[in-house]
């Protein structure tokens, strides 16, 4: 309807809506407002949407770009706690390795790459690298975790010859000999060896742990079906010393076998006669330097004999001739003096009653020729006699207080050279005195033996 005339028209103020205060209660606060949360969040979306349409395509690129840089500042920058932790960390310290340990690191990395090439290593090819490696069990150890964790096998290399085919003369005789004395006890140990059957590689696994968990009926089975390994291992060290039987040696291998059977752990992946070949190897070898010897000579010892003879050989065909001592020092990386130490150790020893000549009525020994350092040579003794005789000539011209001073004096009766004070003691004078009279004596003689 139309507002009648002369009538003012007031328009309504629209009074914005109290706000009603928080309710505080014991356990909850509520809040009751005319706006609800949903249409907070509606004018925040629809900010960032106007936002959003205002940039166009580049510049929204260069604000990511921009605020990604800004993040990886923060990223990198260190707080005060960042930095006090970097300081207070300590510094690495390298190892200082011997001259042996990076030698074994070299040899080690030369026969990996060597079994990455063809996925496997032979036992030979490990023992020219390391000639005497059973003396050092727990490297061995970490050999075949490195060879385990690079999926490398170890076998057995083919020999053309046999075994006993390959032994020289000397060692053929002394191994016919030990076959002959003891052909009865060797085929009946191998007869009762032989009942026992090879294990697989499951069983070697099933007794191992058994082994492990202390079982001792375990421990004996898995080394009763190893013992044949002992004897071809044994086999070659068949002439090494003419004290040891082949019986004795295998005695020896099975005292290792049962070190690894203690020390076998099959969780490392690797076979148990990979690992006990090394502990039969040791004991044998072990027991050779003990027993093989008249004169006992240390492990760490034979083992350095043993490199020098290899290093000896092998100069000898690279050069034509015999090595000197100091190219074979050279080699070795050791002093000359060494070398000659070591060359005396080697000798083996020999009896002073042994037999010279093949003569049937020849009873001669060595000792027979050798010189008696202890005893003077003929020449000597005669000059020794003629000497004697002068000087009793000589002292005949002299009193005997005379006789007596130059005698202790000059200790002609018992070797002892008496000063002048003792001499001046022995007779009640001064030295003084006793100095005048010896050369008075001295004047005399020497006259008398002019004339």
């Amino acid at each position: 309807m139309p507002a009648k005339a002369g009538k003012k028209v007031v328009a309504k103020k629209t009074t914005a809506p109290k706000r009603t205060p928080k309710k505080v209660t014991k356990n909850k606060v509520t809040v009751k407002t005319t706006r609800p949360v949903a249409k907070k969040k509606t004018n925040a979306i629809k900010k960032i949407a106007s936002t959003k349409e205002r940039l166009s395509g580049k510049k929204l690129k260069a604000v990511v770009k921009a605020n990604a840089k800004s993040a990886k500042k923060v990223s990198k920058s260190k707080t005060p706690v960042q930095k006090v932790a970097k300081k207070a960390s300590p510094k690495k310290t390298a190892v200082k390795l011997s001259p042996k340990q990076v030698d074994q690191r070299k040899r080690t990395n030369m026969l990996l790459q060597k079994g990455r090439e063809r996925g496997y290593v032979i036992y030979d090819e490990i023992l020219r690298e390391f000639p005497a490696i059973e003396e050092d069990i727990p490297f061995l150890e970490e050999l075949y975790e490195k060879f385990a964790a690079a999926s490398i096998d170890m076998i057995e290399g083919g020999n053309i010859l046999s075994d006993e085919k390959m032994l020289s003369p000397s060692e053929k005789n002394t191994y016919q000999r030990g076959r002959n004395s003891a052909h009865d006890s060797i085929q009946m140990y191998l007869r009762e060896i032989g009942q026992y059957h090879l294990l697989s590689i499951s069983e070697e696994r099933t007794l191992a742990k058994r082994v492990m968990d202390g079982e001792e009926e375990a421990r004996n089975l898995l080394a009763r079906s190893n013992l044949r390994l002992v004897v071809s291992i044994a086999k070659r060290y068949i002439g090494r010393s003419p004290d040891l039987t082949l019986l004795d040696l295998i005695q020896e291998g099975n005292i290792g076998l049962f070190k690894a059977v203690d020390k076998f752990d099959y969780t490392k992946g690797y076979k148990f006669s990979t690992y006990a070949t090394w502990w039969i190897r040791q004991a044998i070898t072990r027991a050779l330097a003990d027993q093989s010897r008249t004169i006992r000579i240390p492990v760490h010892m034979v083992e350095t004999i043993t490199k020098y003879k290899q290093v000896f050989r092998r100069l000898s065909q690279d050069l034509g001739r015999d090595p000197s001592q100091e190219e074979v020092a050279l080699e070795m990386g050791i002093e000359v003096e060494k070398i000659y130490l070591i060359e005396k150790i080697s000798q083996d020893t020999i009896s002073l009653e042994s037999p010279v000549g093949d003569a049937d009525d020849d009873r001669s020994v060595l000792r027979d020729f050798i010189k008696d350092d202890t005893m003077e040579s003929p020449d000597q003794d005669t000059s020794h006699n003629i000497l004697t005789e002068q000087l009793h000539t000589i002292l005949d011209f002299l009193s005997p207080k005379e006789r007596k001073i130059l005698v202790l004096r000059h200790g002609l009766e018992d070797g002892i050279y008496h000063t002048l004070e003792e001499v001046g003691r022995e007779f009640g004078v001064t030295r003084e005195r006793i100095r005048q009279i010896e050369a008075w004596c001295n004047t005399r003689t020497y006259s008398t033996n002019r004339s």
